[in-house]
């Protein structure tokens, strides 16, 4: 018989995973020792302290036993692998040796100057090591080979290392942190070396397959490999044939990292298969085939599932015959189909199985015309209700997807009742869909509309508000990475100036403190009357205002000006206004509101270029610079993509905010009132932030501080993070550092004074606008 075949090596995920978290537990534990010295200190002294009541020839045979254990443990450890014909594995385990030892002599060099590593060391040379190198090599070896499955030489490496360790601290050569950076160390290295070569991976041949199984209890007689892990085996006997699936870790790596961000993001996402044991997913994968088949649910039946050795295991299912949904011609897919899927999803809900990954492909169609609902190794036994749910909608995006809205609701509603299929309602969303389900939603997005449309029909109550079912979003990594960076630079503009910015926010003038409170209050006042002019309709001035400050709560929690944009639109939503009218009104006031920011700009940046020692630029270069972005914006307009897009992009507004100005010009007063507030709202900002610089004792001219505005705000409203908070502060400061001839804490002063005035405050008035206006049906 053939043995085992090596088919290259695999990167496992999870070695990169361990990997990375054992070097951030080392640097945590350097930083620990950096900025906890006396807390380290007084740990070792009391481990010196308890290691001197040790008698004194203990203590040396324990340190003898313990050397001679750190070489003889690895060494046998090399011979029984290369007796078992694990060459490369031994091989990796030599290199990943060499780099923790490497890497500790490097520690050693780089952090020797922690007195929180090391003390006085017995012989009275020097001092110890930081790192307490010996360990790290051993347990790197032995890891990289791979203890999987050898729990005699777990237990042989934790003896030698804690006989070495305890040898250490007795002998006075280690401290307890230098012994655990050394097993951390050891550890973090051997996984990164793995991962970086990869793991061997060992192929069971077919002969090896039919051996298991045979074992197992089936009687094969032929295996015929399918795909990369799949097997077609015949039986003895006129035995139907198998389906046989191979699990090995090449498997287990395979989407690791999509189903970690899955888990991460999702709160019903399934667990990572990676993450569990091959033994573990074997076990899963045959309870879920069971639980289904005495549910009475039609699958394919389990008939083996063997182990494989370590490494490998095997799950052999009766071969089912039969079609993918999606194969289906449109002639064959009747009502009684769609009926009978449905009767098979409703098995599994009376026995809360979920099955977690509903799709065309996981629902087929036997020869018989019968529905069979397979690929439940994503399942879950004695399931929640939003599980359930989910499975409910996943089943009505497939079905639709293949016949259309009506006739999967439908028949839905037929079999489970109007009840259960309203529930799923709220799941109706593409994150809580499979992979494959939501690409094809892609081909047709109305498709979702189309199956709440449909629902609603026939359960009006049913509630439509998705469920949370994010943990985490991509903008909310973002927004706080923006968030750590932004705090950075503060504190660096905080405590790298000549200026203290707490001290003179304290020593702040009154007068011009309480003028730049006023310019605060008038921004709402002046963002009002720019809001009511760009809205044909009459509004209700008291709860316009109400609004924009209420918009001041919502940029605690979004970032730039989209919480401002969606709570105004949503008031003229609720004021009677229909939706299409309502964005357009809000989007003509950002148009034009965007053009007169920018022509404020220009204006004072004017100013600023007809100062003293200041000089226009050559119209020379100016007129080549017009040219050159003349002809690179005209060479993409020639790009078919190109203008495909920017007519994408334009059709908003061609379609809704130039028809809804056009009505705005009818009535001249209100649109000279939405111009003049946009104007004033940009104004009394920048009197604001003027008279804060003024209360903290500087005397600038008043268009610097206007381009200093203008310019720092527009740039950073692109920050992802609530309200622009850390970019605007940084860009005005240093900004104002620059045009305003000040240090940068008198700078930072001044911008927090700012910041404090129309982003912090009126939070709590803006959350009090809000529940009013909520209280009235107004939001």
């Amino acid at each position: 018989m053939r043995t085992a075949r090596t088919d290259g090596r695999v990167r496992h995920p999870a070695s990169l995973i361990r990997c990375l978290l054992g070097f951030a537990a080392l640097g945590l534990t350097l930083l620990l020792a950096a900025c906890a010295q006396g807390t380290a200190g007084g740990l070792d002294a009391d481990v010196a302290e308890g290691a001197g009541l040790v008698p004194w020839p203990p203590g040396r045979l324990a340190g003898a036993l313990s050397a001679v254990a750190l070489l003889l443990v690895p060494l046998a450890f090399a011979v029984d692998r290369l007796a078992r014909r694990s060459r490369l594995r031994v091989a990796d385990g030599v290199l990943a040796a060499v780099i923790a030892y490497g890497l500790s002599l490097g520690l050693d060099l780089l952090v020797g100057g922690l007195t929180a590593l090391t003390h006085a060391a017995p012989d009275g040379h020097g001092r110890t090591d930081p790192v307490y190198g010996h360990l790290a090599p051993v347990l790197a070896f032995m890891t990289a080979v791979g203890l999987a499955g050898l729990p005699r030489w777990r237990t042989a490496l934790a003896a030698a290392l804690t006989t070495a360790g305890l040898s250490g601290l007795i002998t006075g050569y280690a401290t307890p942190l230098s012994l655990l950076l050394a097993l951390l160390l050891g550890w973090a290295t051997a996984h990164g070396a793995v991962y970086a070569v990869g793991t061997p991976t060992h192929r069971p041949t077919p002969e090896q397959v039919l051996l298991t199984l045979g074992q197992a209890g089936v009687r094969p007689h032929l295996a015929r490999q399918t795909g990369p892990s799949r097997y077609l085996v015949t039986q003895h006997d006129d035995r139907p044939d198998l389906d046989v699936l191979l699990l090995d870790r090449q498997a287990q790596a395979t989407g690791l990292f999509h189903r970690l961000w899955l888990l991460l993001r999702l709160r019903t996402a399934p667990r990572a298969h990676g993450l569990r044991s091959l033994r573990t997913g074997l076990e899963h994968e045959a309870l879920l085939a069971y639980a289904a088949t005495a549910a009475g649910v039609r699958t394919r039946r389990l008939a083996a599932a063997a182990e494989l050795g370590p490494d490998a295991a095997v799950v052999a299912y009766d071969f089912l015959p039969g079609r993918p949904l999606a194969e289906l011609p449109e002639e064959e897919l009747t009502d009684a189909l769609l009926t009978d899927a449905w009767r098979q999803l409703h098995l599994l809900q009376r026995r809360q199985i979920a099955h977690r990954a509903l799709s065309p492909e996981f629902v087929l169609v036997g020869t018989d015309g019968t529905v069979h609902l397979v690929g439940l190794a994503d399942g879950e036994i004695a399931a929640g209700e939003l599980l359930l749910r989910l499975d409910v909608a996943g089943m009505l995006s497939t079905l639709a997807l293949q016949c259309g809205a009506e006739r999967a609701v439908a028949t839905g509603v037929a079999v489970l009742g109007p009840a259960v299929v309203g529930g799923a309602l709220p799941m109706l969303q593409p994150i809580a869909l499979s992979r494959g389900t939501r690409a094809a939603l892609k081909e047709r997005p109305e498709l979702l509309g189309a199956i709440r449309e449909e629902i609603l029909r026939s359960r009006p109550q049913a509630p439509v508000q998705p469920v949370r079912l994010e943990r985490l979003r991509p903008r909310t990594l973002v927004t706080f990475a923006a968030g750590l960076l932004a705090g950075y630079l503060l504190l660096q503009y905080l405590f790298s100036s000549d200026t203290n910015p707490i001290t003179a926010v304290a020593d702040a003038d009154p007068a011009w403190l309480g003028a730049a409170v006023l310019a605060a209050a008038a921004s709402y006042l002046a963002a009002t009357l720019g809001f009511v002019g760009f809205v044909p309709e009459r509004l209700s001035f008291r709860r316009a205002l109400a609004a924009q400050l209420a918009g001041s709560f919502a940029k605690l929690v979004s970032p730039g000006g989209v919480g401002g944009v969606a709570l105004n639109t949503r008031f003229l939503q609720c004021s009677g206004i229909p939706t299409a009218q309502a964005l357009s009104s809000v989007g003509a006031s950002q148009l034009l509101g965007l053009v007169l920011h920018m022509l404020q700009l220009a204006f004072f940046c004017s100013l600023l270029g007809l100062g003293p020692g200041s000089a226009l630029p050559d119209p020379l270069v100016l007129g080549a610079g017009l040219a050159a972005t003349t002809t690179l914006v005209l060479s993409a307009v020639a790009v078919p993509w190109v203008r495909r897009r920017l007519a994408a992009l334009l059709r908003p507004l061609r379609a809704e905010v130039l028809p809804r100005l056009l009505d705005l010009l009818q009535q001249p007063g209100k649109l000279a009132a939405g111009v003049a507030g946009q104007l004033l709202v940009s104004m009394a900002f920048v009197l604001c932030l003027y008279c804060c610089v003024l209360a903290v004792g500087q005397q600038p001219q008043f268009a610097p501080v206007a381009v200093t505005f203008l310019a720092g705000n527009a740039a950073a409203s692109a920050v992802p993070t609530p309200g622009g908070a850390g970019a605007v502060e940084g860009l005005l400061t240093e900004a104002l550092a620059r045009t305003g001839s000040m240090d940068h804490g008198t700078a930072f002063a001044a911008v927090m004074l700012f910041r404090l005035l129309i982003f912090l405050l009126p939070a709590l008035p803006g959350w009090a606008a809000f529940a009013w206006l909520q209280r009235r049906k107004a939001l």
